[in-house]
């Protein structure tokens, strides 16, 4: 359910571009992030990190998208937003004595802190590498298309490629880490 929710304004934006266009697509992700916010808020007296990236984003580069009416700004955003993570996560390699999502995952599972560097680092080089993808599909796939047949491209890249290739990602990294989570015995 979360998983869901998380991707609640990706959603209404893929449902929006498909029937009226990028601008009223880009002004429903903008509304939905902001709504996801304000619900998460009420529902849990908190606010999710990466719902704030999303939304600061959101409103800057849609906003800018909406301002200058160009979709280059929007097209941007997927960019912006992994290699923002990518900062995140890779300087939590140097910062600290626990990475990023040892801190986030900790809890859950445990592992032993190389495991969690490397766990942590692959993290970051797949934010990076899917950041210069979406860029590539953007600006550099296909120039000698229509603009319209591209960005049809990209729409589809961005919700479907970004996530098929993040939760592919996910599996693989499962499957790696799997053998080193430290259970209770083990412990002790």
């Amino acid at each position: 359910m979360k998983l869901l929710f998380d991707f609640f304004p990706l959603i209404l934006f893929f449902g929006a571009y498909k029937l009226y266009g990028i601008y009223v697509a880009t002004s429903v992700a903008i509304i939905a992030s902001l709504g996801q916010v304000i619900w998460f808020w009420f529902r849990y007296r908190r606010f999710e990190t990466t719902h704030l990236i999303t939304l600061s984003v959101i409103l800057i580069f849609g906003g800018m998208t909406l301002i200058f009416r160009d979709d280059v700004f929007i097209k941007w955003k997927p960019t912006i937003i992994n290699w923002l993570f990518a900062v995140i996560v890779i300087g939590s390699q140097f910062l600290g004595k626990r990475t990023v999502l040892e801190r986030l995952l900790g809890e859950k599972m445990a592992l032993p802190a190389p495991i969690w560097k490397k766990v942590n680092l692959s993290w970051g080089l797949f934010f990076l590498v899917s950041g210069a993808l979406n860029l590539y599909i953007a600006f550099f796939f296909r120039t000698h298309l229509d603009d319209q047949i591209r960005t049809d491209f990209w729409v589809n890249f961005k919700v479907f490629g970004l996530l098929g290739l993040t939760l592919a990602f996910s599996i693989i990294q499962m499957l790696l880490i799997s053998r080193h989570i430290v259970s209770e015995d083990d412990k002790t």
